[in-house]
């Protein structure tokens, strides 16, 4: 299964396509948008070295709005997906609903008010608390507010999470043992140690069991459940070290059953799309609901206003649909007439990312043997194009996605695509789903 042969389906064309944002997630669902025959031109803004495969890219900041209007209007674009949330909070969708001269262009995403869901972890638990969503105790904390921080730290059992409030690339979540160090890290967080971003901290009580990601597409009234997905956060086999944004994962869930689904469905998704109808939220897109499950209850962690990466590296080539019609109906309000359907095969991604990622790492080295890849989809993330090589630009660099009636085979193929892909200083973990199979 060549990823190239994704990207041969030929039919009749119709419309042009922008996506926003230039990882491994905006590969993926670029990946999906170029199998439908209502494709006509698919453009990237800004993309990397994956992207260019199948469709234009455009070096245009996402969230250089006027710069955008230009290219959409110029290009003739008729569909907008935002890929990352930086440009949903900044209010990519605002500027593209108030501007007389895009009327007609449909953008898929959350207005920047509905968007505070993911740009600020105060404003979503109060989201939570307010519509009765199942999350762990919280407190909100200033500077001014310190002795009271500490004293609610103090009523806790470790170990303490600590969350800046704001964007901080996946980075902003601290899981701290010592009480003292805590204390520590707290005052560091509200001192700039993540910026603006943790001028507010949201102090959580500490959930134990285990995560999993629920995506679901909605117009605001209506939704679609996608395929759930479990990613790996921690650099480190056996989930050790620092975070990232996303080691590899894994779809289906294997402990996310019926009956576990049907919780999460009632007691959560239902109660969110509810929230955005009582609240007047302009919400149309993707919700990530990232999930703890405790003893076979769900808890929401957190949301995210945009698709997961590396989970949408697996969840896409899940969707047996046609994705197209799917955001054009989310866009127009009329998701409640469309249905979603799904390959049953396990779905497996392996991040291969660089080495120091995610402290200080080096880029433009050299990147061999992506093109020759059987069995996977080589998703690019941190890629671009240098002198007609592709090296490497980031942090992460490419996600390998296999599909196979077994979890095992999936990863068998991904781990063996991840040994061939070689460029400087290379790091992937190679316990991704070894968690699961005690499930299976």
């Amino acid at each position: 299964m060549s990823h190239v042969l994704y990207f041969c389906k030929k039919h009749e064309k119709q419309m042009n396509i922008l996506i926003l944002g230039s990882g491994g997630r905006e590969h993926a669902i670029g990946w999906k948008v170029a199998q439908s025959e209502l494709v006509s031109q698919l453009y990237f803004a800004p993309g990397n070295a994956g992207t260019q495969l199948i469709g234009q890219n455009i070096n245009v900041d996402p969230e250089n709005f006027e710069a955008l209007k230009q290219v959409v209007l110029e290009k003739q674009i008729e569909l907008v997906v935002v890929g990352p949330e930086a440009p949903l909070v900044a209010g990519v969708v605002d500027f593209f609903k108030k501007n007389i001269d895009l009327k007609n262009v449909r953008i898929v995403g959350p207005s920047a008010e509905a968007a505070q869901l993911e740009g600020s972890k105060d404003y979503a638990k109060a989201f939570m608390q307010r519509h009765n969503i199942p999350t762990a105790r919280y407190k909100s904390v200033q500077t001014q507010n310190l002795d009271e921080a500490y004293l609610f730290l103090e009523s806790l059992k470790a170990p303490y999470v600590l969350k800046a409030d704001g964007l901080a690339a996946g980075k902003g979540v601290l899981i701290i043992d010592s009480l003292e160090e805590a204390k520590h890290e707290l005052k560091a967080m509200l001192d700039g140690k993540f910026g603006a971003a943790s001028q507010t901290v949201v102090i959580e009580e500490f959930l134990s069991g285990i995560e999993l990601s629920v995506f679901v597409l909605t117009d605001g009234q209506s939704y679609l459940t996608l395929p759930e997905a479990k990613d790996y956060k921690r650099i480190g086999e056996g989930d050790t070290g620092l975070n990232t944004g996303g080691m590899g994962a894994i779809s289906p869930v294997p402990f996310a059953d019926k009956t576990f689904m049907d919780k999460v469905e009632t007691q959560i998704i239902q109660p969110t799309i509810e929230g955005f109808k009582k609240d007047r939220l302009d919400y149309t897109g993707f919700v990530f609901i990232g999930l703890m499950n405790v003893e076979g209850e769900p808890y929401v962690i957190e949301y995210n206003v945009r698709m997961g990466d590396p989970e949408t590296e697996v969840v896409m080539p899940r969707i047996a649909s046609d994705i197209v019609p799917l955001l054009m109906a989310a866009a127009d309000q009329t998701l409640d007439q469309k249905s979603i359907d799904f390959h049953n095969d396990y779905a497996c991604t392996v991040m291969l990312v660089s080495g120091g990622y995610p402290e200080a790492y080096e880029k433009g080295f050299e990147i061999l043997e992506s093109e020759n890849c059987t069995d996977s989809i080589v998703f690019h993330a941190g890629t671009s194009e240098k002198d007609g090589q592709i090296v490497t630009a980031g942090g992460r660099v490419i996600a390998i996605s296999s599909i196979a009636a077994s979890m095992d085979k999936a990863l068998d193929f991904s781990f063996k695509n991840a040994e061939r892909i070689q460029f400087r200083k290379k790091y992937y973990r190679k316990d991704i789903g070894e968690d699961l199979k005690q499930y299976l």
